[in-house]
């Protein structure tokens, strides 16, 4: 998901009805995902560099205030499950509520691997890789290799992309995994 300001700025409507179309937009992906029988889908919805911006404040009012609906679409026939993978140390009370009864209320759907990646950074996800490490090796010898290194990833269990698509015209990764 890239580009809803200038997508809004565009289209001269506000910011949050440009939040707003994007949200649109996870509804008809996942659609299509289900649909085409895609097992695994990753949505870079913030990252830790634009966390600073004052339009977080946009995306946190609406998550606030749409949550029954988001939730009811995203485990709609209780087929996606939800995981939030980022930082969320730094998130407000009320939005790391809402990401965890999301996943809590979708944890059991198994049709759709709905990865939300949210205030997620991939130098932070090497640091938690590293003090995961760290930690178990406190408790055991251990010998790190790939698999151990895939294992202590935020999502350990998910295969690698097959495909990357950046929506909002640029080509760059913007510390995307």
């Amino acid at each position: 998901m890239d580009g809803n300001s200038r997508w809004a700025k565009k289209n001269n409507v506000s910011q949050k009805e440009g939040y707003l179309k994007g949200f649109d937009k996870i509804n008809e992906i996942t659609d299509l995902c289900i649909k085409n029988n895609i097992k695994y889908l990753t949505l870079f919805a913030l990252s830790t560099e634009n966390f600073k911006r004052t339009s977080i404040d946009i995306l946190f009012n609406i998550i606030s205030s749409n949550y029954d609906m988001i939730l009811k679409k995203l485990s709609n026939n209780k087929k996606i499950k939800v995981n939030i993978i980022g930082e969320k140390h730094n998130l407000p009370k009320k939005i790391k509520n809402y990401l965890f009864e999301i996943e809590k209320k979708t944890s059991k759907n198994k049709i759709l691997y709905l990865n939300v990646a949210f205030n997620y950074g991939f130098m932070k996800e090497l640091l938690y890789l590293v003090n995961n490490i760290v930690d178990l090796s406190k408790k055991n010898r251990i010998i790190i290799n790939e698999k151990l290194i895939k294992q202590n990833l935020y999502l350990p269990e998910t295969p690698n992309p097959d495909i990357l698509i950046r929506t909002g015209g640029f080509s760059r990764l913007s510390n995307f995994f």
